[in-house]
């Protein structure tokens, strides 16, 4: 049962991070693509830049940040898939990587927090 909260935690998460990202003027190209290496949330275009959006999604802060949870190994997996989906699709625009951290639940209208971390990785 815990995994399926975990699991709609998630999907409320992405869909109020693209919802927030189109508002932002960007273009939404793919949703939870799916690779050897990993997954990406959300690929995006931000004018001629492939934005590769790792979302992550707690209900409150108790545990810290969100965004604490993109460490070294998580950065490895997204750059491998986003490198993987930019051969795989013959990309040669340059791209970054976002993170968008939210804090809330999905019995909620609005994100309590939502914080957009263009070109993120370390």
């Amino acid at each position: 049962m815990v995994k399926n909260w975990r699991q709609a935690l998630g999907k409320w998460g992405e869909m109020k991070a693209a919802s927030y990202l189109i508002s932002q003027g960007i273009e939404i190209l793919k949703r939870n693509y799916r690779c050897e290496y990993g997954e990406i949330d959300l690929i995006a275009k931000d004018g001629e830049t492939i934005v590769f959006v790792e979302v992550k999604t707690r209900s409150s802060s108790k545990y810290g940040q969100p965004e604490e949870a993109v460490d070294a190994a998580k950065q490895e997996h997204i750059v491998a898939s986003a490198e993987n989906y930019l051969m795989e699709n013959s990309f040669t625009e340059d791209w970054r990587v976002d993170v968008v951290s939210i804090i809330g639940q999905p019995k909620d209208k609005e994100a309590e927090e939502l914080m957009w971390y263009k070109n993120a990785l370390e």
